[in-house]
């Protein structure tokens, strides 16, 4: 069965690959019309799916992360929007010369072929996912989790009567029927027919993937994000940078996991910290934040350093400056995202270079580490390791190049 859907999947990416820009726009736009058209059914297979992973014991964040409302479906169009309004790719020359002995050589954006995703409670990766692909030139095949299979057909439903409104496949888009991790396996075995596998999700599905796989994989095993907050020039906005990065969606891989205080504001920042995150969020700090900010600080461990909460929990720790907190983010970090609160321009341009993090950012929230926010349009996901992509990816990070050389008549001596 997988293997079959498989071989559709690469049928249908040549036809995808060999289709004009504006018949792949035209897809992508109808994909969008229809997630419009079908909100009603969207949402209520949304719903069959919420009462089931609330049955299930499923947590706060994978709820939240499950969830879709009115806002979020139309979030869903918007972003397949901007996708389809965004610049072609396939066929862009990356960069093109005439050697010393008359070769045009050039270097050509092309489609990397068929995409498998592999995804938990996350339904709007349904629709980023087709949507990114077909951009590329590609076929996808998802396979989501038990716990998004209402949501997840529902998209379907809408994706597929895009692709054939567009005159394309509607296997250049397919979905897994089947939810069992042995699926997974199987799928990841076929080196012949997927080009590249992309898993979201928890650390255990990710490590699952990359053991199992002879294809090559895209990996993101946690977000363990910081905020190192040195010499912000206003108090008051360093703890609303902070509280947005932890408070406005706690459950997801860009929130804030652990805070570095310098010393020298530590008596200033950290009770008023403590102050704007009481009632909300669970602090667990060093010895200093917890002489600073009081009782309702908990102690941290070392085991709290290394947390991915995905939830209202907050490790705080104070640092002797910029080596410090560089030294903690390389012990502990992710490669996922930090950032520096300053005024110094000197020290955070050090932080940036030095900080070898996907996305590193000045005087932001790290909830920004996102595609859309990015200007890639809708996310596949992000890559914490170096090869073929690092940090936020959108549709290049589905897209190669190859060399196309032009002579006449030359030969090689």
């Amino acid at each position: 069965m997988i293997r079959k859907v498989a071989e559709t999947a690469r049928a249908a990416s040549r036809i995808v690959a060999k289709a004009t820009s504006a018949q792949r726009t035209a897809a992508i736009q109808a994909i969008g019309a229809a997630i419009e058209a079908h909100a009603s059914d969207i949402l209520a297979a949304n719903a069959r799916d919420l009462a089931a992973g609330e049955v299930a014991g499923l947590s706060a964040a994978m709820l939240d992360r499950l969830k879709l409302d009115p806002k979020r479906v139309a979030g869903l169009a918007r972003a397949v929007a901007e996708v389809a309004a965004a610049p072609d790719l396939i066929g862009a020359i990356e960069r093109s010369e005439v050697r010393p002995n008359g070769l045009e050589v050039s270097r050509v954006r092309i489609p990397l072929g068929v995409i498998a995703m592999i995804y938990e409670a996350r339904p709007n990766v349904t629709t980023d996912a087709a949507a990114l692909c077909l951009k590329a030139g590609n076929a996808c095949i998802l396979r989501g989790g038990r716990e998004a299979i209402e949501s997840n057909r529902a998209l379907l439903v809408a994706v597929q009567h895009g692709l054939t409104t567009a005159g394309l496949p509607a296997e250049a888009v397919q979905l897994v029927p089947m939810t069992d991790r042995e699926a997974i396996a199987d799928l990841v075995k076929l080196e012949d027919l997927i080009d590249l596998c992309i898993p979201r999700g928890g650390e255990g599905l990710i490590r699952y993937v990359a053991e199992h796989a002879r294809v090559p994989v895209i990996k993101h095993y946690k977000g363990v994000c910081h905020i190192y907050v040195h010499a912000p020039g206003d108090l008051a906005e360093a703890v609303a940078i902070v509280a947005n990065a932890k408070v406005q969606r706690p459950g997801v891989c860009n929130a804030v996991e652990t805070v570095l205080v310098d010393r020298a504001i530590a008596p200033a920042f950290v009770p008023a910290l403590v102050a704007a995150l009481a009632g909300t969020v669970e602090l667990r700090g060093d010895d200093t934040v917890r002489q600073l900010g009081g009782p309702s600080v908990r102690a941290a461990s070392e085991d709290d350093w290394y947390a991915e909460y995905l939830d209202l929990i907050l490790a705080v720790r104070v640092v002797d400056g910029v080596d410090a907190a560089i030294a903690h983010i390389e012990r502990y970090g992710s490669n996922h995202t930090e950032s520096i609160l300053t005024t110094d321009r000197e020290i955070a341009e050090r932080f940036v270079r030095e900080v070898d993090s996907s996305t590193v950012m000045i005087n932001a929230s790290t909830r920004f580490a996102d595609g859309g926010e990015l200007g890639l349009g809708a996310e596949i996901g992000i890559s914490t390791t170096r090869l073929h992509a690092y940090g936020p990816m959108g549709a290049e990070g589905l897209t190669t190049t190859k060399f196309v050389v032009r002579g006449n008549g030359h030969i090689r001596t």
